[in-house]
C-alpha cells in the first residue's frame, strides 16, 4: 500500500509499504482525511526534538524506530473488525481514532489520566501506523463512530477533543466570560467548544485575518488587539469590572501569559494548552498571589472523544467552517507545510487524502 512516511527533518516519503494485517482486539480502517497539526510541522521543518523516537532510539511503546507512517488527526472508514472485538461499529461506519499510546501501567494511565502517561506517544508520530496512508489497523478502543458527520470534518474532531479536554479540565458556568489568547487552530476550536457549553467568548489577538475568522466562524463573541486596545480594560468593561471568569492560552507567548493573567477575576482560572518552546517568567506573587488565581496546564486528551463528538452533533457545530484547504498527500510539502509556515494567519486546517 501507499503510506507517507516520516524519516525526520524534511523529509517525508510517499512509498510502497506492506499493508497491515488485521489482529485481535483491532479494527481495520480506511483513512480518508488527515489533518496537518502544528506538531507535524514542527516535526517537518525541525526534527524529531523529544518526539519519543529518531532513527536509532525507538519509541518505548511502539517499539519503533523512524521512518514512521505520518498523520495523527484522522477520520475513515472501517473495513475490517477482529472477531473478538464485541462493538456495535460495522464495516463501512464512519469513524476516528484517539491517536494517543499511553503504557496502561502507570499510576496516571490506572487513574484514567492516560494523556499524562511518561511515556505517551501518538499513532502517526511514534508508530503503530498513520492517516497518510491507504489502510491502518488500530486498537478497537482508540476507534469512535462519528455518525453522519461529513469525514473531512471528522478530520477535526482530534484537535477538537484537546480543545474540549482543556475546557473540561476547570469549572465553567453558561454566562460566564472566558478569554481565549489566540486565535490560531487551538484557539478556534477553544472558543467553540466555550460558545457550545453557554460561556461568552473574548478573544485576543493582532492576525487580521484571524480575527476575521474567529468573529465569522462564530467561536467569538468579541475580539481585542492588544496592539491597538488596552486588553484589561476592555475586560473589564465587558465584564462590568469583575474580569475574565477563565482563560486560556492558546498562543504559545510570554506577554500573552502575562495578559491573560491580568485580566482573570480573582480566584479565575487560566489553563495553558498551547505548547511553550521556551521559559516564561512570572511573579508568582504579583500576578497569581494577589487575586489567588490558578494557573493549570493541559495535554492531549483523555476519555474525551466520545463527548467532544455528542457536543458536536447535540450543537450542530459546523467544522467546516475550519478548513481551509483540501490537498492530495503528493502535494504536501509545496501546499500543506509551507503554506501552514509561511501563510500560518490565513490558514486554519489544511487536511490531506490519499
Amino acid at each position: 500500500m501507499k503510506a507517507l512516511m516520516y524519516y525526520g527533518k524534511e523529509d517525508v516519503r510517499l512509498e510502497d509499504v506492506p499493508e497491515p494485517e488485521l489482529k485481535p482486539g483491532t479494527i481495520k480502517i480506511h483513512p480518508a482525511f488527515t489533518g496537518i497539526c502544528g506538531s507535524d510541522l514542527h516535526l517537518y521543518f525541525d526534527g524529531e526534538q523529544n518526539g519519543g523516537n529518531s532513527k536509532d532510539t525507538p519509541h518505548p511503546l511502539s517499539g519503533e524506530t523512524l521512518p514512521v507512517v505520518f498523520g495523527h488527526e484522522i477520520s475513515g472508514t472501517i473495513e475490517a473488525i477482529a472477531d473478538d472485538v464485541h462493538t456495535d461499529m460495522k464495516v463501512g461506519d464512519s469513524v476516528v481514532v484517539e491517536a494517543e499510546m499511553a503504557c496502561g501501567e502507570c499510576p496516571a494511565c490506572k487513574a484514567g489520566n492516560y494523556n499524562d502517561c511518561p511515556k505517551l506517544g501518538f499513532i502517526g508520530i511514534n508508530g503503530w501506523g498513520g492517516g497518510m496512508s491507504e489502510h491502518m489497523v488500530v486498537a478497537a478502543e482508540r476507534v469512535f463512530p462519528v455518525g453522519d458527520l461529513p469525514l473531512d470534518q471528522a478530520a477535526l474532531i482530534e484537535p477538537f477533543s484537546v480543545a474540549y479536554h482543556a475546557v473540561r479540565l476547570i469549572h465553567t458556568e453558561p454566562g460566564q466570560t472566558a478569554l481565549v489568547g489566540g486565535a490560531g487552530p487551538v484557539g478556534l476550536l477553544l472558543g467553540t467548544v466555550l460558545k457550545a457549553k453557554g460561556l461568552k467568548v473574548i478573544m485576543s489577538e493582532l492576525s487580521h485575518a484571524r480575527k476575521d475568522k474567529a468573529l465569522q466562524s462564530g467561536a467569538a463573541d468579541l475580539v481585542i488587539d492588544p496592539s491597538k486596545e488596552d486588553l484589561l480594560e476592555r475586560v473589564r468593561t465587558e465584564t462590568d469590572g469583575r474580569g475574565a471568569d477563565v482563560a486560556f492560552d492558546a498562543a504559545g507567548a510570554e506577554p500573552v501569559v502575562h495578559q491573560l493573567l491580568s485580566a482573570l477575576k480573582a480566584q479565575g482560572s487560566l489553563v495553558v494548552v498551547a505548547i511553550h518552546v521556551k521559559p516564561v517568567n512570572l511573579n508568582l506573587t504579583m500576578e497569581m498571589g494577589f487575586g489567588e488565581k490558578l494557573m493549570s496546564g493541559s495535554m492531549g486528551y483523555a476519555n474525551d472523544h466520545a463527548d467532544a463528538i455528542k457536543l458536536i452533533h447535540d450543537r450542530n457545530i459546523d467544522l467546516s467552517t475550519f478548513i481551509t484547504d483540501r490537498i492530495k498527500v503528493e502535494d504536501i510539502v509545496d501546499k500543506g507545510f509551507r503554506p501552514l509556515r509561511e501563510d500560518a494567519e490565513n490558514h486554519v486546517k489544511i487536511i490531506v487524502s490519499m
